[in-house]
């Protein structure tokens, strides 16, 4: 088996932490500067982090999370953002390939104008969708990158966003798609993996 099959089999979602374990911010941004790779349409880079570990703050964010104890106990509470309007950013971003020459200006030009149309002719729940898409894929990378690097996980969706928008000064143009919760597990009262479906159950070829 290889290294990454064995990571991939490895990563489940921690139910609850090991207290009191320092996460540094050293070794988060060295997991974010891998997570970075994600891919994103027209590498638009939708995604933001929130990383929270101030006790105080951590404290309301596991009110706002239905008091569930992952939150209090893990090392940090991660959320995952994405922009909905990342799309504006296409000449930004794209504004390097066109300085070494890779792209002509012509073609630079063209990728602005399309971008700007693609996202604006499709209206905001395209937009909204799109977000979370990217935003999960980052997510999805970042745990594996934590699993690989010791730390466990947990992808969370009991959240009231309201109140987590209002405690993070999130803006109306991002939208959570996950909470993430990061630290060591406590394994003592660890339940075995749940049912996963064998894959004749969930792949089908040329057509459903």
């Amino acid at each position: 088996m290889s290294s990454f099959e064995t990571l991939v089999k490895d990563r489940r979602s921690a139910m609850k932490f090991i207290p009191n374990v320092d996460i540094s911010e050293r070794e988060l941004n060295e997991m974010f500067s891998l997570t970075k790779f994600a891919p994103s349409a027209f590498n638009l880079q939708h995604t933001h982090y929130i990383v929270v570990k101030d006790p105080e703050i951590k404290n309301k964010l596991y009110g706002a999370a239905n008091k569930q104890y992952k939150v209090l106990s893990s090392s940090a509470v991660i959320l995952v953002l994405g922009n909905t309007n990342a799309y504006q950013d296409v000449g930004p971003i794209h504004e390097g390939l066109l300085n070494l020459g890779v792209m002509s200006k012509q073609e630079y030009d063209m990728t602005v104008d399309s971008v700007l149309s693609f996202y604006g002719e499709r209206g905001e729940s395209f937009k909204r969708d799109e977000a979370i898409r990217s935003a999960s894929l980052s997510a999805m990378l970042f745990m594996l990158i934590a699993k690989d690097r010791g730390w466990d996980t947990c992808p969370m969706i009991g959240f009231d966003p309201v109140a987590v928008g209002q405690i993070l000064n999130i803006p109306d143009t991002h939208v959570p798609a996950m909470m993430i919760t990061i630290g060591h597990e406590d394994t003592s009262t660890q339940r075995p993996r749940g049912y996963r479906k064998p894959v004749g159950e969930f792949v089908s070829y040329n057509g459903f």
